[in-house]
């Protein structure tokens, strides 16, 4: 993010444009408003949050966020079982939707089942509430299973390849490592679901689906904690640059008539 000074004109110093960045981040005031508070221009505004936005990402989040290792694995496995009796059982997997500003092109694909346009944050926790896997960007319109399918969680698991070779004997089965999702996720050896509601569920089934939605009030809270540090869904509305438009539609594989 830091500039050097021209012939023309000094730059701004580093320390105002990451303050420029954590002011509307922070308030989500118009960028006008934050322009005229700090004596820049709304396009300075723009330019120093997306800016923030990526050093973020490439710094700081590789070091918040990591992939366990074999030992994390191990204790995540242990406290989750410790606290609802699901052995093996390693987090949780939810979507959140994130306001934004409706882009001029494709606004169509952002626009989602709640009546807003958005982009769809996934996240994975531990027992304790601590994402350890995120996968955001994808337009709202999508569905939970659609957006895991794009996720590389979703292609290093399906091949085997993200959990550790590590498998307990329960009742019988062979059980390795695995994530709770709610039934808009696919059912899968390593992302299990409550038994849907027939009306003919065993005593046993219930017991399940009870123990599975009480594990899974974890991620549902460590969502609602992030919304109420950013406002909560409407609240501030995130612009998307025009430049990752066609980037992530490609990546979504939508098609639109042209």
């Amino acid at each position: 993010m830091e500039r050097q000074d021209t012939l023309f004109r000094e730059c701004i110093p580093l320390k105002k444009r990451v303050a420029i960045a954590l002011w509307k981040l922070a308030t989500g005031s118009e960028y006008r408003s934050i322009g005229h508070l700090f004596g820049v221009s709304k396009t300075t505004v723009c330019r120093c949050v997306q800016e923030f936005c990526a050093a973020a990402e490439t710094l700081l989040v590789p070091e918040i966020i990591r992939s366990p290792d074999r030992q994390k694995f191990a204790e995540m496995a242990a406290y989750t079982e410790n606290r609802w009796g699901l052995p093996q059982c390693v987090g949780a997997i939810d979507g959140s939707h994130i306001p934004i500003l409706a882009p001029q092109e494709y606004h169509c694909d952002y626009f989602n089942r709640k009546g807003w346009h958005s982009i769809i944050l996934q996240g994975v926790v531990d027992g304790k509430g601590h994402f350890w896997n995120v996968f955001a960007g994808m337009p709202g319109s999508l569905h939970d299973a659609r957006v895991l399918r794009l996720s590389t969680l979703w292609e290093l698991a399906s091949r085997g390849n993200y959990f550790p070779a590590c498998t307990r004997d329960i009742g019988g089965v062979n059980a390795g490592y695995y994530i709770l999702g709610d039934n808009a996720y696919p059912l899968q050896n390593w992302l299990l679901k409550p038994f849907p509601d027939t009306g003919r569920l065993t005593a046993e089934h219930v017991i399940y689906n009870k123990r599975i939605c009480s594990a899974r009030v974890v991620v549902e809270n460590a969502f609602g904690r992030l919304k109420g540090r950013g406002g909560g869904d409407g609240a501030r509305r995130l612009p998307i640059p025009p430049s990752i438009w066609p980037r992530v539609r490609r990546k979504a594989k939508l098609k639109v008539s042209t």
